[in-house]
C-alpha cells in the first residue's frame, strides 16, 4: 500500500513548501494535531469563554496552532468568529439581566480575632469589565463588517436593504400582472 490508501491507511495531502512554491505530497496523519473533537472542543470552550488561549488548553492544543488554523483554514476561521458571536451574546444577556435585576454581595465584618461580627448584603453593578468586553466586541464587528463590504449597508434597515426588497417586490407585482393577462 503507497500514497494512495487515502485516510484508512492514515495517509492524508498536504503541502510542502520547496523554495518559493508549494508542492502537493502525501504522507502520515500528524497524530498530535487538529482532530474533529479537539476543534469542536476549542470552538465550545471558545463560545463559553470568548478566550482563544483557554480554548486552545482545553483541547489540547497551543494557542499559537489554533490561531495559525484560523489564518489557513476559512471555515475554521468563520466556526471560530460563530463562537466568539455566541460568546459576546451571552455577555450581553447576562448584561441585561444585571442591569434588569443587580446582584447580590455579602460583606462580612470580622474583629481582631477573625470572628464575624456582623454580614451586610448589598446589591451590586459593577459592569466594567463586562462592558469592556461588549465594547470590544461590538468593534471587532463593525470592522468584519466593513472589510466584507457590508458596513452600514449590511444591516436589514438600511437604506441599500430596503432599496433592494422594494425591488424584488416590484419583479414580483410585475410578474403577477403579465401572468394574469
Amino acid at each position: 500500500m503507497g500514497a494512495e490508501t487515502g485516510a484508512r491507511g492514515g495517509m492524508v495531502a498536504r503541502r510542502q513548501r520547496v523554495g518559493g512554491t508549494a508542492r502537493a505530497q502525501k504522507g502520515k496523519a500528524r497524530k498530535d494535531g487538529w482532530t474533529k473533537v479537539k476543534e469542536r472542543r476549542f470552538l465550545e470552550t471558545l463560545a463559553e469563554t470568548c478566550n482563544a488561549s483557554e480554548a486552545a488548553r482545553e483541547a489540547g492544543m497551543c494557542r499559537a496552532s489554533a490561531y495559525r488554523r484560523r489564518q489557513s483554514d476559512a471555515g475554521f476561521a468563520r466556526a471560530w468568529e460563530e463562537a466568539l458571536d455566541v460568546g459576546y451574546a451571552e455577555i450581553e444577556a447576562l448584561l441585561m439581566r444585571e442591569v434588569l435585576f443587580g446582584s447580590e454581595v455579602e460583606e462580612l465584618t470580622l474583629d481582631g480575632e477573625g470572628v464575624v461580627k456582623g454580614r451586610k448584603v448589598k446589591r451590586t453593578r459593577n459592569l466594567t469589565v463586562a462592558l469592556r468586553l461588549l465594547t470590544l466586541h461590538r468593534d471587532r464587528v463593525d470592522r468584519r463588517r466593513a472589510e466584507a463590504g457590508q458596513g452600514a449597508a449590511g444591516r436589514p434597515d438600511s437604506p441599500d436593504a430596503i432599496a433592494r426588497v422594494e425591488d424584488v417586490l416590484g419583479a414580483i407585482g410585475r410578474r403577477r400582472v403579465a401572468v394574469e393577462m
